[in-house]
């Protein structure tokens, strides 16, 4: 008998879903679009029924379109975005938009808590430093500014706990979101209820936690109505997009790095222990017993920037032209250094306040030349984040690259040239709904663990090796691009007028 396994992987600019068979065939995939709100300045929200609706549409889309019997499915995995803050009240509604990760609201938010709980303690636990695209400055911001929200919230999930509810209406938080609040013990996997309290997070708002494998819950009567997925699927907890990325294309093993090219863009390197580093971001891997550092940057979404600001041209036309024209500028983009700090940056220098830019542009400077610069941007921050976590003693192999960018040879080249790493690329450009689905397999015994579930589902296709030729250029503009935002860096909160 065939059997199926469901990925869904609620992004920052989309639903994604995706039919797997047991040996990693894609049957399905695809993506429903939903908007991210900003009102106001360095605000970032949306809705979380928005999630939910485009989950449904794309599931019931899923079955029509393959014919597939729901039957057959023998379980679900969730992945989701980091930092999704999602406040429920008493009737398991969401009392607001989602403040998501792109959020800066919260700085001062964030310098409060560290001040009054100290960075040490707060460290200590979470592993991880204090900033806005977490969700802990976020409750303290809503309970200053939003109070009656804060007293009627009941429960507080992410992004894909949330999902999980709405398939199963129970309640859960996994490992690997564990490093949204910083509350969670990194080394326990498990919460700190006093440390709790102290961040004004009420211990009867956190969920039971899950390893990401484990099920959850089964599907409701009322989800299957919405999904047409068969009541009593079984539903695993899932986890971190970036965690369900590394396990989707492969990385298991230490010294093995994800590398994701997207609107949240950055590296996961796999590790036997939690190595804690301030400048980078800590956290559970989807595997058991394994951890991810990871570098996260925002500046993945700089070439959509460009093709609809820039460009007039849609999506099809100026991804290829792009690739077409950058490929004929030479390393280091003529003098042009582009900072990719769009929407401030997180790792390795967390700066809410730093902003893009484009340094040596002249009257010679082309549309290639700015393309070119910005792929090359987006490689110098991925190069900075592998850097810092080297120096601080952590093996760094083989890339696994995923997400839209790795689509581009041109753009996977030229991060293999500036890291000097050679780069992978697995078959399928679903590695968080495959980690996610892989994840369903597990929990449910289809495989036997992951590392049989990596041998059946990832394959690779193809490789890039660093071109030693381009080594010189690369490192003296990495030089400038650090130097750049050294000298800048404190004229960036003065250019908010």
């Amino acid at each position: 008998m065939n059997h199926y396994l469901v990925g869904i992987d609620i992004g920052t600019s989309g639903c994604k879903a995706a039919l797997f068979t047991p040996g990693g065939e894609v049957l399905y995939q695809g993506t429903k679009a939903y908007p991210t709100l900003y009102p106001s300045p360095g605000y970032a929200e949306q809705n979380p029924e928005e999630w939910w609706r485009a989950a449904c549409q794309l599931l019931r889309d899923m079955l029509r379109q393959t014919g597939a019997d729901p039957r057959k499915i023998r379980g679900v995995g969730v992945s989701g975005q980091s930092g999704a803050a999602i406040l429920l009240g008493e009737h398991g509604r969401p009392l607001r938009n989602a403040i998501i990760w792109l959020d800066r609201r919260t700085a001062r938010q964030c310098e409060e808590l560290v001040t009054a709980i100290g960075r040490e303690r707060l460290f200590s636990v979470s592993g991880n430093p204090v900033s806005p695209s977490y969700i802990t400055g976020k409750i303290r911001w809503i309970r200053e500014n939003e109070p009656d929200i804060y007293k009627r919230t009941r429960k507080l999930l992410q992004s894909n706990g949330y999902i999980v509810y709405k398939l199963t209406g129970e309640f859960s938080q996994d490992v690997s979101q564990g490093n949204g609040l910083h509350a969670f013990d990194i080394g326990k996997a498990g919460w700190d209820y006093p440390l709790a309290e102290q961040l004004g997070i009420p211990g009867d708002w956190l969920p039971r936690v899950f390893g990401c494998s484990d099920i959850a819950g089964a599907v409701t009567t009322m989800a299957a109505a919405e999904t047409g997925l068969v009541p009593g699927t079984p539903v695993v907890a899932g986890g971190l997009d970036a965690a369900c990325a590394t396990l989707g294309a492969g990385a298991i093993g230490a010294g093995q790095v994800q590398e994701q090219g997207g609107q949240a863009g950055g590296m996961s390197i796999v590790m036997d222990r939690p190595v804690k580093h301030e400048q980078l971001i800590l956290s559970c891997h989807a595997v058991k017993d394994k951890w991810i550092l990871q570098g996260g940057t925002v500046g993945g979404g700089s070439l959509n920037w460009m093709r609809r600001e820039l460009a007039g041209a849609d999506d099809g036309d100026f991804f290829r032209l792009a690739n077409e024209e950058a490929s004929r500028i030479r390393p280091g983009s003529g003098g042009l250094v582009f900072l990719p700090y769009m929407a401030g940056e997180r790792s390795p220098i967390w700066d809410p306040a730093a902003k893009g830019v484009f340094l040596g542009l002249t009257y010679e400077t082309t549309r290639a030349h700015m393309i070119r610069a910005v792929m090359e941007g987006c490689a110098l921050a991925l190069k900075h984040n592998l850097r810092t976590a080297e120096q601080s003693g952590v093996p760094v192999h083989e890339l696994y690259s995923v997400g839209g960018a790795a689509n581009s040879g041109l753009w996977t080249q030229i991060k293999a040239d500036i890291t000097g790493k050679t780069f992978r690329i697995p078959s399928s450009d679903s590695a968080s709904a495959l980690g996610a689905a892989m994840l369903a397999g597990v929990g449910t015994g289809i495989y036997a663990d992951f590392r049989e579930a990596v041998h059946r589902t990832v394959r690779l296709q193809r490789e890039f090796h660093p071109e030693s030729a381009h080594a010189g250029v690369y490192e003296q503009v990495y030089g400038v691009y650090l130097e750049t935002y050294a000298r800048l860096k404190e004229l960036f909160p003065r250019t908010g007028w």
